[in-house]
């Protein structure tokens, strides 16, 4: 069965609820994953997000921090939320969809601002994150089961995931070892990135704009943050990945634009 799958960090649900109406009304995803949600799980909008059509749901939140939410029109089943190196703070969720496609959403800690794992806590964090997530894919790599990976993983893995590649080499998202360390996680899972089998390497793709660069659309300063990852079970389903960048222009939006898998 034909899936359309959408990943989202809308920094705070209920903050961008109308845009989750407009955007649901334009791509029409069966499932919808969400990264910093922001709300609890008792404050979490139920009742808004069945009106979009979106009857069975998951959802692990923190006040004010982090938080996923898997939203979808199809039944799932063993919901899991992992707390990856010791910390409860939200960041996955994982569920079985209908066809045994098993889907897990993630948001990697960002990091802070110093890329010093000695002097800045948040950036070493980050990195034993991305070494816990790669340590999982070891385990899981050639058991041949359907699976999907997505979510705001906050690094930009190549040169041209970047607007520029030596300007930003030394900046959070895109320096050398969080690059390589992502690549790792790539590799251990098996995972197949979607998006750059659809959108060859060597061609420029973003995700994410910086609220500080208010001629963002002029200058496409960007990143590419949010991924979409597949198992080799799924590699000949592989039929689109899409950014839609438009959202980025709607107004107080989320620094992230949408990101979409579609599976025939």
């Amino acid at each position: 069965m034909p899936l359309t799958l959408a990943s989202w960090n809308v920094n705070s649900i209920r903050s961008r609820l109308d845009h989750l109406r407009r955007f649901v009304e334009i791509a029409q995803p069966d499932v919808l994953c969400l990264q910093e949600t922001k709300v609890t799980d008792d404050l979490f909008p139920h009742l808004e997000i069945e009106a979009l059509g979106y009857p069975y749901r998951a959802v692990k939140g923190m006040k004010s921090y982090n938080g996923t939410a898997i939203l979808s029109r199809r039944p799932f089943t063993s919901q899991i939320s992992t707390a990856w190196c010791g910390r409860d703070d939200c960041r996955h969720l994982s569920v079985v969809m209908d066809g045994d496609i098993e889907l897990h959403n993630f948001y990697v800690p960002a990091g802070g601002d110093l890329p010093d794992a000695e002097k800045n806590p948040k950036f070493a964090h980050k990195l034993a994150f991305l070494d816990a997530m790669a340590d999982w894919g070891r385990t899981i790599a050639n058991d041949g089961k359907q699976r999907i990976l997505v979510g705001d993983l906050n690094v930009a893995p190549l040169e041209t995931d970047v607007w520029d590649h030596k300007k930003l080499a030394r900046v959070i998202t895109h320096t050398p070892i969080e690059r390589d360390r992502l690549t790792g996680v790539l590799k251990a899972g098996n995972w197949i990135d979607a998006q750059r089998r659809i959108v060859p390497p060597e061609e420029k793709l973003f995700t994410w704009w910086s609220y500080r660069n208010r001629n963002w659309p002029e200058e496409d300063k960007g990143r590419r943050l949010d991924h979409l990852w597949i198992s080799p079970a799924l590699e000949d389903r592989l039929a689109s990945a899409t950014v839609h960048r438009d959202v980025r222009f709607w107004e107080k939006p989320s620094d992230h634009a949408p990101v979409v898998l579609g599976l025939t």
